[in-house]
C-alpha cells in the first residue's frame, strides 16, 4: 500500500484524503495513518509546489554548479555536502558519479548574485577544488511536469 500511496501523492499531493483511500479501496484512516507514518520515518520529507516562475513578473536565475572536492579524512563527502546545503540560496546538493563529486543547484535574483554565491561562499570552501556554472535558460519540464506551452503546428496541409 505505501508505494501507492507514494506514487499518487507525488504526483498530486493535494489529492483529497477521501479520493486516496476510494483510489486505493482502504480506509481514510488506514489511509492517514500510514500518510503520517511515512511522514514520521522520512520517507515522505515534505509537499512542495511546482511553480513556472517564467510566467510571474519575479525574476529567478537557477544555476547547477557542478563541484570538485577533496574529501577529508575520517569525514568523507557527507560533511561536505551538509556544510553546502546549510547556504539559503542552495535548493539541492546530490553526490555524483563521473568527474566532478557534487552537482549543487542553487537560485539567485541575478547571474551576478549567483556568481558571488560560488565566487564568495562556495569556491572558498577549504575542500572544493573546483567548480563549474551553468544557468538554466528555460525549463521545458520539471518534476515529471511539462512546463512549455505546445507550439500550434503552423505547416500548411498539402493533399494530393
Amino acid at each position: 500500500m505505501r508505494e501507492k500511496i507514494l506514487a499518487i501523492i507525488e504526483k498530486n499531493s493535494r489529492i483529497d484524503l477521501k479520493d486516496l483511500a476510494v483510489l486505493l479501496g482502504e480506509s481514510e484512516a488506514a489511509i492517514a495513518n500510514e500518510i503520517a507514518d511515512m511522514e514520521k520515518e522520512n520517507i515522505i520529507c515534505g509537499y512542495h509546489t511546482l511553480i513556472n516562475w517564467d510566467n510571474t513578473s519575479d525574476e529567478k536565475v537557477v544555476a547547477l554548479i557542478e563541484v570538485k572536492v577533496t574529501p577529508q579524512r575520517g569525514m568523507g563527502f557527507d560533511k561536505i555536502a551538509e556544510r553546502i546545503y546549510q547556504y539559503s540560496e542552495v535548493q539541492a546538493v546530490y553526490l555524483m558519479s563521473g568527474s566532478f563529486d557534487f552537482t549543487v543547484i542553487i537560485e539567485g535574483k541575478t547571474m551576478r548574485q549567483v556568481a558571488q554565491f560560488v565566487s564568495e561562499k562556495l569556491s572558498t570552501m577549504e575542500s572544493v577544488l573546483s567548480t563549474a556554472t551553468h544557468f538554466v535558460l528555460k525549463k521545458y519540464k520539471d518534476h515529471g511536469t511539462v512546463l512549455a506551452k505546445e507550439m500550434p503546428d503552423e505547416r500548411m496541409l498539402i493533399t494530393p
